[in-house]
């Protein structure tokens, strides 16, 4: 009887490392200023195989970006502040930065919202709350592993 009301759980196992040609980790950048947020989209991209580093608002996101040139960042939108817009558009323009795709992940879900956040050099857009495979499949499309 036991093993009747036995229930297996499904361990949640950590990827393999999503490594660079040159054998070093692909690094995300996770810009919100939400703790929650950040620890939910971390633990996705972690067990994904991501290192991932964040920021707490849009300007410690764009100082973090040119301190540390991730391969990819998430960026909220409602923040204190420099907005994720604002951000996006600033990080786009920086010659250091313009090439690290930017991936818009926000509560804000309007078309007017995402084809906004596309015209300030977003690659994506995605609206919380977020399922982590399609979270995962756009950042690995958008970085092509």
């Amino acid at each position: 009887m036991r093993r009747f009301f036995k229930r297996d759980k499904p361990e949640l196992q950590q990827a393999q490392a999503v490594l660079l040609q040159d054998g070093t980790p692909v690094t995300v950048l996770i810009v919100d200023d939400s703790p929650t947020e950040t620890h939910i989209l971390k633990g996705i991209l972690e067990r994904g195989g991501y290192r991932v580093i964040t920021a707490e608002d849009g300007e410690k996101g764009v100082s973090t970006a040119l301190a540390s040139l991730p391969q990819l960042i998430l960026m909220d939108v409602v923040m204190p502040g420099l907005n994720g817009f604002q951000a996006t558009r600033e990080l786009s323009r920086k010659p250091e930065t313009a090439a690290i795709p930017i991936i818009m992940v926000s509560t804000k879900g309007q078309e007017t919202d995402k084809a906004w956040g596309l015209r300030q050099g977003a690659r994506e857009y995605v609206v919380k709350p977020v399922a982590p495979q399609e979270l995962l499949d756009k950042v690995s499309a958008v970085l092509n592993v």
